[in-house]
């Protein structure tokens, strides 16, 4: 249900947190989706919010998420049509949803993610094989060969 000021959504209960990060191809290359991680809540939160996220220690973050390949495959896959479809250049990160019944759902992109050594985004791409100092050149060198202004 939504108007203009508001949106209610219904509740998607005891899903997993798993987000994936896409970068573009090189060249005409089809873009790319890094290995899916898993963000875990421990006790004393409800959700991953604020507080969870950058106050305290109440966060596992797994990578790789552990996860049934298919299911792997699946979240990479829509990672990078989210990408793809929403014209994002250079890196995003896809957030998502998998139910106990394995039903992926996409919850959103964010097309600036942290981007510091120990930040998500680098650690999934290290675990795919593409280490830090190699993923910051990748982006740079992509940057630079892209055409200028909207296309």
């Amino acid at each position: 249900v939504h108007d203009k000021r508001i949106i209610v959504e219904k509740a998607i209960e005891e899903a997993r947190e798993i987000e994936c990060g896409v970068i573009t191809g090189e060249g005409k290359k089809a873009s790319r989706a890094s290995l899916p991680a898993e963000i875990i809540v421990k006790s004393g939160h409800e959700f991953y919010d604020f507080e969870a996220k950058y106050l305290d220690d109440s966060v596992d973050l797994v990578v790789p998420a552990k996860l049934d390949k298919k299911v792997q495959e699946e979240l990479q896959e829509f990672a990078t049509r989210v990408f793809d479809f929403f014209n994002c250049e250079g890196l995003a990160r896809v957030d998502f949803f998998v139910t106990k019944d394995n039903e992926v759902l996409v919850n959103e992109i964010n097309t600036m993610p942290g981007f510091t050594s120990i930040s998500m985004f680098p650690r999934m791409w290290e675990k795919t094989g593409m280490k830090y100092p190699e993923l910051v050149d990748y982006l740079i060198k992509e940057a630079i060969d892209r055409p200028v202004g909207l296309h």
